[in-house]
């Protein structure tokens, strides 16, 4: 079979990224600029800014992605784009991109899915895939449990009913002034931490269900912050040893909910193999806690690689691989949404 070249691009939110990738499996290159320095004083992502800089990123980034992989237009098999789901503004940028690009080189166009792209991300690190996986997409913007029959193929099991995991912990983390990105801010915090120094209610666990809950979680640790019946006007920070404890109790009780749930949910459906994927992947106490839980359970817990956790391109051109192997393409009448 003649190798097939992909290039991705991902402009969903704020990375701006492109990938060249080899028949859905081999990462030639993979660029991602980073616009954390600049949503950092604003404490999370500010759409406008967002779009305006993948404006300034999106050419650098593609020519980067090709240089890298030391190809050309002919090369290309396709070109695989984020459609769906994003801000929407940050969506454009890459399908006009992408658009362009398959008009100017004749290339089929291959409109994704940002969220099955994170499954396909995990479905990587395997080297024999086993169908059916249960499949946890964990991220700033999404929690939610898959029964994944093919890399085309994903039923919603459960999902979050208001914040995602990565959500709660980035708030979390402002709570605590501990910085942005959230996330690592609180694992960083958390490390050394006592995870049993505070006591949170995982939500939602004496339930038969897979579906989960965050934002009350997050309310009880700002009531611990303003005291017994949060009587204090301003939320008063512990001192550094509580600080950390706090921070590793509120981390592992979000990672907890999001191990129990998985698991449930590879019972409920005699599936013994849970894929894990989406930004909060990375988290260290997920990872630990969840090759402890899933031992225990006799499941087998496979990850994304840490580089492909976070948003990139390399999950996109992955699954615009096989979107194009099943014929999955789109005409230049390609829209974006942003759910």
């Amino acid at each position: 079979m003649t190798d097939q070249l992909i290039l991705g691009i991902e402009s969903s939110c704020d990375e701006t990224a492109a990938a060249i990738v080899r028949n859905g499996c081999e990462p030639l290159s993979s660029i991602v600029y980073s616009q954390i320095a600049e949503h950092a004083a604003w404490g999370g992502v500010v759409p406008e800014i967002a779009g305006r800089s993948h404006l300034r990123a999106i050419v650098p980034a593609i020519d980067e992605a090709m240089r890298e992989a030391g190809c050309v237009a002919q090369d290309l098999a396709g070109i695989a784009v984020t459609a769906r789901p994003g801000l929407l503004g940050s969506l454009l940028v890459g399908v006009t991109a992408a658009k362009s690009l398959a008009w100017a080189w004749d290339k089929p166009l291959i409109p994704v899915h940002h969220i099955e792209a994170h499954i396909y991300a995990a479905l990587m690190s395997v080297e024999h895939w086993q169908f059916p996986y249960i499949t946890l997409v964990v991220s700033g913007g999404h929690t939610s449990l898959y029964r994944t029959d093919s890399p085309l193929q994903h039923s919603l099991l459960g999902a979050t009913r208001d914040d995602a995991a990565g959500e709660a912990l980035d708030k979390a983390a402002a709570m605590l002034e501990l910085g942005y990105p959230g996330g690592p801010a609180i694992q960083e915090a958390a490390a050394d931490g006592d995870s049993r120094a505070f006591e949170f209610k995982r939500p939602m666990l004496d339930r038969d269900s897979l579906e989960f809950s965050f934002s009350g979680m997050k309310t009880a640790l700002l009531y611990k912050l303003k005291g017994p019946g949060g009587k204090r006007t301003d939320p008063t920070l512990p001192e550094s040893d509580d600080l950390s404890g706090m921070a590793a109790s509120f981390e592992t009780a979000v990672m907890d909910t999001l191990i129990r749930k998985c698991l449930r949910a590879a019972k409920m459906h005699g599936i013994p193999r849970v894929l894990i994927g989406g930004g909060v992947a990375c988290n260290r106490r997920l990872r630990t806690m969840m090759a402890e839980k899933a031992g225990k359970a006799r499941a087998e817990a496979i990850f994304a690689r840490p580089e492909h956790c976070t948003d990139n391109a390399v999950m996109i051109a992955g699954l615009g691989h096989a979107r194009l192997q099943a014929g999955e393409t789109a005409d230049l009448q390609l829209d974006v949404a942003a759910s």
